[in-house]
């Protein structure tokens, strides 16, 4: 296992993906919720995502959950999983984002995509063959702000005279790209001195393209004069539901898998096969790789797989999908904590090794504290104590 800096780091990012049928106002408590509980447990990180259409993602407004989120949780950090920049004017955004970054105390995280709806960008009347170089236009803004700059630029969707943030940012928070399987991702990210959010980690052809991403964000981050990047800013993430049987876990996802992820091949490239025959798609996931559905030592076989692919990251994020219903999701997300997190930070090694000193002597610890105990009574017997 590889780790870079202290330990490997641990969080959610959340489309979210809810069933249709299910009342928004239990959506958005769950999906609080899910963040409240995350940081209870010890997660590091969750991603709120930006949508407005197809009636599965729900949050419009990744700022509004996080300003919220921020005043519910202690320490887990908060990001914007992403910002569609080519939807704002990139100077309301930089300003947004600051603000948060002061309401947070420093636990926002900035991230970025193209967009991932078409219907999204055709209501505002773009075609999303637009939104790629759109996003590129909004970072050589938008990072300029952050440091204090002066902006003045125009282009075809906005114009900017002597533009300027009036207040600069509380941290220095992450920023980060989202990749899928095309090379923009990366691209952006080492042009831009970003870290990289790896949405399609698990796919079975975005795993044979993670060493190559990462070669061409080192290239960029080169031939632009960016620092280079630390695996520690890089962020895999791959979908699981976790049970204490495999058996258990299949019949969890029947609640939700097939029509989320019937949805998600309308959206986005995937195999053609019946996603509603659960007991073959449960199969399919878990031979592939795709995803793990099943127990934690599952769980654990994936990331390492995932190291060995990569070469080594810094954060594992799970995905906020209504596979299951509400409780086994929450219970899915305990089991990851309990029996997968400790393994790859480190913090069960201490009691691990602490464990295998005692079961090594034996019974001598128990067969000293039995004399002791007898040595104490017989004191006591003959009144000398």
């Amino acid at each position: 296992m590889r780790f870079f800096e202290d330990r490997m780091r641990f969080g959610i990012f959340m489309g979210p993906y809810h069933k249709p049928n299910l009342n928004p106002l239990v959506s958005f408590q769950q999906d609080m919720q899910t963040v409240i509980n995350l940081d209870e447990l010890g997660f590091d990180e969750a991603w709120i995502g930006e949508h407005h259409s197809g009636g599965i993602e729900t949050i419009g407004s990744p700022e509004l959950f996080i300003a919220a989120a921020a005043e519910r949780t202690k320490r887990i950090k908060l990001g914007t999983g992403a910002i569609t920049l080519p939807y704002h004017n990139p100077l309301w955004v930089a300003d947004r984002i600051v603000q948060l970054d002061y309401q947070t105390r420093g636990r926002m995280m900035f991230g970025v995509a193209p967009g991932q709806l078409v219907q999204d960008a055709q209501m505002m009347g773009l075609h999303p063959s637009q939104n790629r170089q759109r996003l590129q236009e909004a970072l050589e803004v938008i990072i300029p702000l952050f440091k204090g700059e002066r902006v003045t630029r125009k282009t075809d969707w906005f114009d900017l005279q002597d533009a300027r943030l009036q207040m600069l940012p509380y941290s220095n928070f992450d920023m980060a790209t989202v990749s899928v399987l095309s090379p923009s991702g990366p691209l952006l990210a080492g042009r831009h001195g970003m870290g990289m959010l790896s949405v399609a980690a698990t796919d079975p052809d975005g795993i044979e393209k993670l060493l190559g991403h990462w070669e061409i964000m080192e290239q960029e981050a080169a031939s632009h004069g960016q620092p280079k990047p630390l695996r520690k800013d890089w962020r895999l993430m791959g979908p699981m539901h976790l049970a204490e049987t495999m058996e258990q876990a299949k019949e969890d996802v029947r609640y939700g898998l097939s029509m989320l992820e019937d949805y998600r091949a309308h959206i986005n490239p995937a195999p053609d096969i019946d996603w509603w025959d659960i007991d073959k798609i449960v199969d399919m996931l878990n031979e592939s790789g795709a995803a793990v559905i099943g127990t934690p030592e599952m769980a654990r076989a994936q990331i390492n797989r995932l190291i060995e692919k990569s070469g080594g990251f810094g954060t594992y994020l799970l995905m906020g999908v209504d596979w299951a219903r509400y409780p086994a999701t929450v219970r899915s997300h305990q089991l990851f904590a309990e029996e997968v997190m400790p393994y790859f930070n480190g913090l069960g090694d201490p009691l691990r090794k602490s464990f295998e000193e005692v079961m090594a002597t034996g019974y001598a610890g128990a067969q000293l504290t039995a004399a002791a105990q007898a040595s104490m009574l017989e004191k006591y017997q003959r009144g000398s104590v």
